[in-house]
């Protein structure tokens, strides 16, 4: 059928020599190893066995074939690479798993400057490597995987143009021999077992060895029948429940033997036949943890097993529970141990014969399987396929009656069980069993068993064979010549070739002849698929092919040349068995035929198959029912075929080539790549030097719509840091050399820790999970996502020239109305002439201590929750009077001069504010300096007073003592501190005159606030706009004299400043003043207060409200004496997008205390104008019954739209969709629009533009933005450039929109909510698209339950994600592939580099905003102290 596309050669026949090379993966070490023990002095005799096989090279199979031609090819790739300089990951020294002088790498310091800002650290260094190795060029990309319309992002994979395609007829089914007719074959495999034990009692079956490989046993075939027979007699009627028999015939029964005790599982198999009842042998559960052990638990409760039989020396390993019995394992049923030594069994009485029948359609036993996707199924084979298969194997393989044969494989399964325990017994052949821990202590000696034995057959795998090799001391004694047939049972791997050569190549002068050794293939539901024939049965010559790479991994058949570096040599696995019918069918989809020259998976229909997945209709019918048709849709056969998962076609001479497994299968960016071909590649780098034992696992993850390669290797102990970069780099460049495939993640793990499988391979699918679940613990990750994701959306193109008018006009076409919106007008409502009034405060506080002066205006609390000071309104202006005095006559002050109030939150720093009005100056109020970290705090400090010219500091005096210490002089210069007073003891002394400004528009004070982007900037705030802001909030909140609120914020700046020293003097509420700082030490202080004053209105802050979740969370049923009914608004005061995750969980926590679920609700203030939006309104129905108004508003938005600055709303729960509360109900006097931030155009509805606001009580202006004035020029005089070009706006700096909702407010107007998606400062321009940090943090702290918190931000186009790690140290290798793999999928973008860092690195500022620049400078200086940090390539 390949005649067209392979030449002939010697005439009518080709040697098949296709020869594909890359992979003839003998890379002097196979995946094949990947087992517990490795013989020492491995290296050595490596090199010896080259040596050898020069020598003798002319009489091997093939001359030009060297057993590690792949090794060389991957050499030959790494060899055309220059050295690439990546750069290394950076680990803390307590990371290191293998600590050693030498794996410490000093810091590079390496003073360069990107952006304009000068870095001197290794961390630069690094980052400038990883941009030059982004620059190389790279493949390009595929077709744009994305159109981005906004309706739905479309997945356009458009094949290449001139990528190989099959061009070959339509192969057809292939027939097999027919099984022959043997005139005396028994009608059972139980009929054999009654034959030979009764008429051969003395017959030998089974022999058993030890680990020093003596034979301990030898089972005979009488012996085997009457144990069987007392077996089967005892479990039948010895066994019972309630005098109820406990089995019945059909039941299952679980096999639980140690690979050491062939004899003891073969009597259990044929008892449990015998009885009628269907075995289902498993694995030896060693620990409640294998890998794996919960499938085989859900396998055997799906089985319904409730028996397991085991040996006396199995069942004392077990692990026990107290009361002595066998434990339960996680996810296994309750089991009842049976153990079947002879002492347990009862011998069957004299009328007591078991029916021995004609093999059936009934379930003889079951095998499971482990999926790919680590599910755990049971594979049905009935007694005629048993006995089909029997036959079958005896006429390809020409078994005759009492041959020797050695078994070297899991006598349990597969084809260690079919040749081992069946075939054996039905032709009465002498089986010497090979437990797999002799294998360890001597890897030669199966080889001694075939010399010592004249055994004729050996059943083995390409691991048997190379561990062979490696023992070359004790070759000189032994000869194979007895052997006619070597069954290689993983004939179909890719690294199967180079073992059989390499064996070939030592063994032939010992008497070992080439034609002996013949591959096989199968699968668990097809069993035997293909076996190459023994030479006395003359099945045609051994087949080699050498593939190209590139067409196989498109599924194409081209016969390429060894010279070619990407290249797969493959050997045929002999003929299709007797009695069967072979097709090759397309992977996916339909199963229709594939040509000759085309990869499909084989398909077998015969009577020797499994019959089903137990218990799984619906799979089975999918694979045990697969009814391949030609193109033409036309069924090849009215009999159903069984896929075998075995990847491959058909050669000349009707050979069977395998080129993987559909296990195994990777199909990245449409082409398909074998995982054992990337082992086989990745071994060949530097097999024995590096990685531990041939220890790999390579599977694949879907991230993004395609698949990634990730290979995980485990490590030797003795390497070094730089030993494991150079190879994880060497590996990188071979595979993509090799298979024009990127790797995804190369993770590296300490020898020993990955999942094993029962024989000591690698647990495949254990180990992905452990890698998608973040418990994988590697000792260096390398990602390379930039190599890989060639499927990222298309970049935004922005659209040139839409002006202001264009847009306008857009919207209103789409019927979309412009977004303003504002708060009630000012100029209608009744308190119109105390608004004339109370234009000064100072004048308000006059009046309040005149008319009222008894009632109490603060109250402040300290950490135990009782009264450290209060202020009625008398006190407070006689306290202000005096440090109005103490101004003029001790600091010499004039009117106009500033004066920076370093106080503690309390009654103090209110008293100087409204002293500092008094007295004509202008106050600036100053978190003090944290005594036990002066180094960070006191800056802050110096830097304020100095940026606001304060000519004099009020404060206390233990503050005065601090800011004069020797401590505070490492921090600053304290010799150039202002004037210092401290107001502790001032004289009663009375003001001669209070000051009074000459026009509303005079300055009142300065508000210094740092912004989140570490941007120190003051705003002024006059007479006018701070009486209009208390006016206003006095106004949305209802406040009166009769009113008290509670407040729980820093009283510094912004909002927290206005409502806990302005406000209660404008509207005379009693403030209960709570500071955030005493929560440190009783973090149930703020809810106490609320509860014991039954306080209707509270304010907080999101560090407050996080601090009371976490702190109480667990504590709710202590916090009965709490009772927050009470609290109609807690308000939480933020300059952010509402944190609604955090306001649910608060809401839902303290509901059991009375917390209504409509109470919290979000304000937004920012530097332009501190209040714009507060929540407390009433609309609608409500307003009439008095009660607050209904829950904010919260919408799901389309989080794809708003990289694009549109709002498209989405169900809640849909795809991509971003939770957005509203920020609260605009103030009164406030107006708010949306304009587009460059065209400075109104904006429409949909779209997402810069927050405008123009109200009485906007600052007047910076009074210094540090750094950066001209940025700023506009923030407060902004006009629109189309429509409304009159009104002054002032710019928020915050993205956000409005929407109209379906509410009414109290004069039946529709409410109009803001949302406030972000700072403009902080977001990252990506890919041309706008992304805000919290959305992407948000995604990362998902990720991993070990992950604490999470800051973004970007440098030199790189995406930097750094982590908080709250677990231990080895986990915060695992948290990079994890942080990668969820900003790809959430959010189509690369991570450049993933930083991880202990608990309280990421800075926040006191309203518990992240300080993402900060952290940023941090990191470039390198005084971060990561744990890890890796640089994606």
């Amino acid at each position: 059928m390949l005649a067209r596309y392979i030449p002939l050669i010697q005439g009518k026949r080709l040697h098949l020599n296709f020869t594909f090379c890359a992979k003839s993966v003998k890379m002097c070490v196979d995946p094949s190893l990947q087992a517990e023990n490795r013989v020492p002095g491995s290296s050595q005799a490596t090199a010896a066995v080259s040596k050898q096989q020069k020598s003798r090279s002319t009489n091997s199979r093939d001359e030009r074939f060297r057993s590690d031609v792949h090794t060389e090819a991957v050499q030959a790739a790494l060899a055309k690479y220059k050295e690439r300089k990546m750069p290394m990951p950076s680990k803390r020294r307590s990371v290191l798993v293998h600590s050693s002088v030498e794996t410490y790498t000093p810091p590079v310091i390496n003073l360069f400057c990107l952006a304009g800002v000068p870095v001197n650290s290794r961390v630069s260094s690094k980052i400038q490597q990883l941009l030059n190795t982004l620059k190389r060029p790279k493949r390009p990309p595929l077709k744009e995987f994305f159109v981005d319309d906004f309706e739905e992002l479309l997945e356009v994979q458009q094949p290449d143009p001139n990528q190989p395609k099959p061009e070959g007829n339509q192969m057809n089914v292939l027939k097999g021999e027919p099984l022959g007719v043997v005139t005396n074959w028994p009608p059972s495999l139980l009929s054999a077992l009654q034959r030979w034990g009764t008429t051969q009692p003395k017959a030998p079956c089974l022999t058993a060895l030890d680990t020093t490989g003596k034979a301990i046993y030898t089972l005979t075939y009488g012996k085997l029948w009457s144990r069987s027979l007392k077996l089967a007699y005892t479990l039948l009627n010895k066994l019972t429940t309630k005098s109820e028999p406990l089995l019945k015939p059909g039941d299952r029964v679980a096999l639980v033997f140690p690979n050491s005790d062939p004899v003891m599982f073969m009597v259990a198999f044929y008892g449990c036949l015998l009885a009628e009842l269907i075995p289902v042998p498993i694995e030896v559960p060693l620990t409640r943890k294998d890998a794996g052990s919960q499938q085989i638990g859900f396998l055997l409760g799906s089985c319904g097993v409730t028996l397991a039989l085991t040996t006396d020396a199995c069942q004392k390993g077990l692990p026990k529970a107290q009361t002595g019995e066998v434990v339960t394992f996680k996810g296994w049923p309750r089991l009842i141990w049976f153990v079947i030594d002879g002492k347990h069994l009862a011998k069957p009485t004299k009328d007591w014969h078991p029916q021995v029948r004609d093999a059936s359609a009934e379930i003889a036993y079951i095998e499971y399987k482990t999926s790919k996707e680590g599910s755990t199924v049971g594979i049905t084979i009935s007694h005629a396929s048993m006995l089909a298969h029997c036959h079958a194997l005896t006429q390809a393989c020409g078994y005759s009656e009492a041959e020797t044969l050695t078994n070297v494989l899991d006598f349990k399964r597969d084809a260690g069980l079919w040749h081992g325990v069946l075939t054996s017994v039905m032709n009465r052949m002498h089986v010497i069993s090979i437990p797999y821990a002799l294998m360890k202590v001597n890897p030669l000696s199966w080889i001694q068993k075939v010399c010592s034995y004249k055994a004729r057959v050996a059943v083995v795998k390409s691991r048997d064979m190379h561990w062979s090799l490696l023992a070359q001391r004790d070759q000189r004694d032994v000869s194979l010549s007895s052997l006619r047939m070597l069954i290689v049972a993983d004939g179909a791997n890719p690294w199967s070739i180079s073992s059989c050569d390499a064996f070939l190549n030592v063994f032939q002068s010992r008497g070992l002849r080439p034609e002996v050794i013949c591959p096989c293939a199968s699968s668990s539901e097809a069993l035997t698929v293909a076996i190459r024939r023994p030479p006395e049965l003359g099945g045609p010559p051994p087949g080699k092919a050498v593939l190209s790479m590139n067409c196989l991994s498109f599924g194409v058949i081209r016969v390429d040349t060894e010279e070619k570096l990407s290249v797969l040599t493959v050997q045929d696995v002999g003929q299709i068995m007797p009695g069967a019918n072979v097709c090759v069918v397309k992977v996916d989809g339909t199963p229709y035929l594939c040509k000759a020259d085309e990869v499909g998976e084989i398909c077998v229909n015969s009577g020797a198959t499994g019959m089903a997945y137990f218990g799984l209709l619906g799979i089975t019918k999918n694979v045990f029912e697969a009814i391949p048709v030609t193109a033409a849709g036309v069924p090849v056969s009215d009999q159903p075929f069984t896929r075998t998962g075995l990847l491959g076609f058909v050669g000349p001479d009707y050979l069977v080539f395998v080129v993987g497994k559909l296990d195994g299968l990777m199909t990245v960016s449409g082409r398909r790549h074998n995982a054992d071909d990337v082992v086989a590649t990745a071994l060949a780098v530097e097999p024995m030097k590096f990685v531990y034992r041939g220890r790999i696992a390579v599977f694949s993850v879907t991230v993004l719509h395609d698949d990634r390669i990730v290979l995980v290797a485990e490590q030797r102990p003795d390497a070094s840091e730089e030993d494991s970069f150079q190879w994880m780099s060497r590996v990188l460049q071979a595979i993509d050399s090799i298979h024009q495939v990127g790797v995804y993640c190369l993770a590296l793990v300490p020898a020993n820790t990955l999942p094993k499988a029962p024989l000591g391979g690698i647990h495949i699918s254990e180990t992905k999970q452990r890698f998608l679940e973040g418990a994988l613990h590697p000792c260096n990750v390398l990602m390379c996502p930039h190599t890989c994701v060639t499927n990222l959306p298309k970049p935004r193109q922005k659209q040139p020239d839409v002006g202001p008018a264009s847009m306008i006009v857009g919207n209103l076409v789409a019927g979309k109305r412009i977004a303003q919106a504002s708060g009630r007008d000012v100029t209608q409502l009744e308190d119109n002439d105390q608004a004339r009034k109370f234009l000064y405060l100072a004048d308000v506080l006059q009046w309040r201590a005149q008319t009222t002066p008894d009632h109490p205006l603060f109250l402040l609390l300290n950490s135990k929750g009782t009264v450290a000071s209060t202020a009625s309104c008398i006190q407070l202006h006689k306290r202000a009077e005096r440090v109005a005095v103490a101004l003029i006559e001790k600091g010499r002050l004039n009117v106009g001069d500033h004066v920076a109030l370093v106080y503690p939150p309390g009654v103090d720093l209110i008293a100087t504010f409204y002293g500092c009005l008094y007295a004509g100056c202008i106050p600036i109020t100053v978190r003090p300096p944290h005594p036990q970290n002066l180094a960070t705090t006191l800056p802050t400090v110096k830097m304020i007073v100095e940026v606001s010219k304060s000519a004099c500091i009020l404060t206390t005096q233990a503050i005065m003592k601090l800011l004069k210490s020797k401590e505070a002089a490492t921090a600053v210069d304290i010799k150039t501190w202002p004037t210092i007073l401290d107001t502790d003891d001032m004289p009663k002394k009375k003001l001669a005159s209070i000051f009074r400004p000459t026009s509303p528009d005079m300055l009142a004070y300065l508000d210094f606030s740092v912004s989140t982007t570490g941007i120190l900037a003051g705003v002024k705030m006059s007479h006018a706009a701070t009486s209009a802001l208390c006016r206003s909030i006095k106004l949305q909140c209802e406040l009166y004299p009769s009113r008290q609120i509670a407040i729980c914020l820093d009283p510094y700046c912004g909002l927290g400043f206005a409502l806990w020293c302005l406000c209660s003097v404008y509207s005379g509420h009693q403030s209960i003043l709570v500071p955030p700082l005493e929560l440190e030490s009783n973090v149930s202080l703020w809810l106490s207060a609320v509860s014991q004053y039954k306080v209707r209105v509270t304010f907080c802050s999101y560090s407050v409200m996080e601090m009371c979740t976490k702190g109480l969370g667990t504590q709710t049923d202590n916090l009965r004496v709490i009772n927050l009914s009470c609290v109609r608004t807690c308000m939480v005061v933020a300059e952010e997008r509402p944190r609604i995750t955090l306001t649910q969980s608060f809401s839902k926590l303290f509901k059991d205390l009375g917390l209504s679920a409509r109470a919290v609700s979000t304000t937004f203030g920012c530097r332009v104008n501190v209040a714009i939006c507060l929540q407390p309104n009433r609309l609608g129905k409500l307003a009439e019954q008095g009660t607050a108004g209904p829950d904010p508003t919260t919408v799901y938005v389309d989080m794809r739209a708003l990289r694009h600055d549109r709002v498209r709303l989405v169900e809640r729960g849909s795809p991509h969709s971003l939770p957005l509360m509203e920020s609260g109900k605009i103030l009164p006097g406030v107006k708010v629009i949306i304009a587009h931030t460059e065209t400075k155009g109104p904006l429409g509805d949909s779209h997402l533009g810069e927050i405008w606001v123009s109200s009485p009580h906007n600052a007047t202006g910076y009074y210094t933005v540090y750094g950066e004035e001209a940025l700023h020029a506009d923030h407060f005089t902004a006009r629109l450039s189309f429509g409304d070009t009159q009104t002054v706006w002032a710019r928020t700096g915050y993205l956000g929109f409005l929407r109209r909702t379906e509410l009414t407010d109290a004069s039946g107007e529709r409410h109009d909510a803001l949302y406030v998606v972000g700072s403009l400062d902080e977001t990252l321009e990506l890919r041309g698209m706008r992304y805000h940090p919290i959305d992407i943090e948000t995604s990362v702290i998902r990720a991993h339950k070990s992950i604490a918190e999470c800051a973004v931000f970007t440098w030199t186009n790189l995406l930097v994600v750094v982590v908080e790690l709250e677990g231990s140290e080895q986990e915060a290798l695992d948290l990079v592939a994890l942080v990668t793999n969820v900003v790809l999928e959430e959010h189509y973008l690369i991570v450049g580099v993933v930083v991880i860092v202990d608990p309280g690195v990421i800075p926040i500022n006191s309203r518990g905003e992240k300080q993402r620049m900060h952290l940023r400078d941090g990191f470039l200086a390198d005084q971060l102290d990561p744990i890890y940090v890796a640089y994606n390539m």
